[in-house]
Order: structure tokens, then sequence, then C-alpha cells
């Protein structure tokens, strides 16, 4: 027997709702300039990431009421329903073509990205499988393999868009829960093998992608164009040192770094809040992972672990991205920072996978 009536992790929840809160500071201030100049409106981004913070708090509140079991028995009809919005995107007329990437279907006047229902409806289904057939994971045949079409068919549907960086984010999550779950290294590394090619060939096949390998190793050799954002960004994080140039003064948020609202928020929150405003995130983020780490091991069942360890997996990955591309560590690929950057769609999905989180805090073996 499970015992349901614990209240939920408070810790956790306190956590979540600080980056929210620091999130909707850092929106207005890194994006009013750009407001202004766009709509004449400094507050058009703010409101908006309001309503999304609304709607995203409501629904993980939701998520936090319902049994996490609940979402086991509809796993294959939540999966189903990812595929088809993943496919519908791919049509002219219903795709939304954003930075180069066809990724967004509009709705009224917003718009939703399949492909983050995808990384939370693919972790539920195969918390769901793994679960289940933990005990062939050894075998490639009856284990490994079959999780592996399911994850590159979502990653290769992906990739059409193409949208290489929320591939590569659902593609490491989906392999840490079939680690975790018990697969052979030797299988792994066999696809490690295998996807180094296909990385390559991924990188070869797009020259926007090769520009920004050069620009990674060499931003200075074109500072104007393929170097700029990653330049702009360490503009922005020198210059703020310990404690930053304060809240609302910075300087590359005024037309040097471009939508500094989105992927490279962090960078202004660096220039404005310094290096202690940096690792104060940081250290939240560190408290989401190891209380996310804590909720897992103590779940009351297998799916719930592999549950709670998938969102904390997806979380930590990408925000081990995001900050690694802001600071200069690895190519730019066009991830958000979660909780932080501006978008609904990611934000209201990370809120609604940490309200699934919560509900399993709530769970405890008699």
């Amino acid at each position: 027997m499970f015992k349901t009536e614990n209240a939920p992790d408070y810790t956790l929840l306190t956590v979540i709702l600080s980056l929210v809160i620091i999130g909707i500071v850092m929106v207005y201030s890194s994006s009013y300039v750009w407001a202004e100049y766009k709509y004449g409106d400094t507050f058009f981004y703010v409101k908006r990431q309001l309503l999304f913070c609304g709607a995203g708090v409501a629904a993980m509140l939701f998520f936090m009421a319902i049994p996490y079991g609940t979402w086991k028995k509809y796993s294959k009809i939540i999966l189903l329903v990812c595929f088809i919005l993943l496919l519908a995107v791919l049509i002219p007329g219903i795709g939304m073509v954003r930075g180069g990437a066809q990724s967004w279907i509009g709705v009224g006047a917003f718009s939703i990205q399949p492909s983050e229902f995808m990384k939370l409806g693919l972790i539920i289904f195969l918390a769901v499988f793994l679960s289940v057939n933990q005990k062939y994971i050894t075998s490639f045949k009856k284990g490994f393999f079959p999780s592996l079409i399911l994850v590159f068919s979502a990653f290769g549907l992906i990739m059409l868009q193409p949208d290489l960086g929320t591939g590569v984010v659902l593609v490491l999550t989906s392999m840490v829960m079939i680690f975790i779950a018990g697969a052979r290294l030797s299988h792994f590394f066999g696809l490690a093998s295998i996807g180094i090619v296909g990385f390559l060939y991924l990188i070869i096949s797009a020259p926007y992608r090769i520009d920004r390998i050069t620009a990674f190793l060499n931003p200075w050799e074109d500072p104007s164009d393929t170097g700029f954002q990653i330049i702009q960004s360490l503009y922005a994080i020198g210059p703020g040192g310990l404690t930053g140039v304060g809240l609302g003064n910075s300087l590359q948020k005024h037309f040097y770094l471009p939508e500094p609202q989105n992927d490279f928020i962090f960078a202004i929150l660096g220039e404005e809040l310094g290096f202690l405003g940096g690792t104060f995130v940081i250290v939240l983020f560190m408290l989401l992972f190891w209380r996310g780490v804590k909720i897992a091991l103590e779940a009351p069942d297998a799916y719930g672990r592999f549950l709670a360890l998938g969102i904390v997996s997806m979380l930590t990955i990408q925000v081990m991205i995001n900050i690694s591309v802001v600071i200069g560590l690895i190519p730019v690929t066009g991830i958000t920072l979660p909780f932080l950057s501006y978008g609904g769609s990611s934000l209201t999905l990370t809120l609604c996978s940490v309200g699934i989180l919560l509900n399993i805090s709530r769970y405890t073996k008699l």
C-alpha cells in the first residue's frame, strides 16, 4: 500500500516558485527595450509571460493533485497525440516557421511547440515501458532496441523541423532513463559509435550548423555574423563582475544581444546581477536536481522512479546545455533556460512536468 495523504515537497515547490519569479523579473528587465522598439509597449513580453506563468502554475497545481499513476493509464494515448502534433507541425499552412525552424502550431494569438509536448509524453511512456520491461532491458532485441526505435522516431520527426537542440535534450534524457533501467554498457558503446557518425552527418548536412561550430571555435573570425551572438553574450557576462551592473542596467539588451529574453536570458542576468546572482540561480537548479533525485529514490514503485528521474534529467540537461552555450563552453543550440526564458510552451510544459514530480513526492512506501 502507498500512503497518499502526505504534503508535497515544499522545498521543491519553493525552489520552483522562486525560479518562476526570477524569470518574470528577468524577462521584463531583458525585454523592455526590444518590446518598446517592436511593439511600442515596454510590458509586451512580460505581460504575455505573466499569462504563461498563470496558466503554467495552475497546470502545475492540477498535475500535483492528480495521482501520477493516472498518466500510466493514458501513456499510449499521450504519446500518440504527441506524434500526431509532430507530424502536423510539418504540414505547410499548419506549422509556423520561426528562426528557420518549422516548430510551432498557431492557436489564435498564441502558438504551441509540439516538440515540448513530446519531451514530457516520451518520458511518461518510457517510464511505463521500462518499469514493465526492466527485466528485458539487458537484451538488445527485447528491451534496448525497442526503446531506441521509439526515441529515434521522435528525434527524426523533430529533426525534420529542424530543431537539433530539443532533439538532443530528448535523446539524452531518454538515454539516462534507459541507462538507469540497467541497459548494458556495451549496447551504449555501440550506439555511441553510430551516434557520433550520425551527429557529424547532421552537422555537415546543414551549413548553418557548421557555422555554429566554427563560431564556437573562433567567434572573432566572423564577429558581425556567425560569432556575433556568443561574443555579445560574453560581453554581457564579463562586465557583470561580482555583483553586476544593477537590475535593469544592462547595456547588451540595447540591441546588441538579439532577443535577450529567450535563450540568452542568463547572459543578461549575469550582467545585471553578476557572479553572485548567476550563482544563486545555479544553486536553485542544483536544489531542484537534489530534491528531484531524492523523490525518485523514495518513489513507491519503479514507474514512479523512472518518471521522476526522467523529469529531473530533462530539466538538468536543458539547464546545463543552456548555461554552457551562454558562457561559451559549447556551440549555440537554441535551448531555453527552464522557468526563466520567455516562451509559453516551454514554461507551461516545464511547470506541468514539475507538477507531476510534486505529486510523486506525496507518495511514500508504508
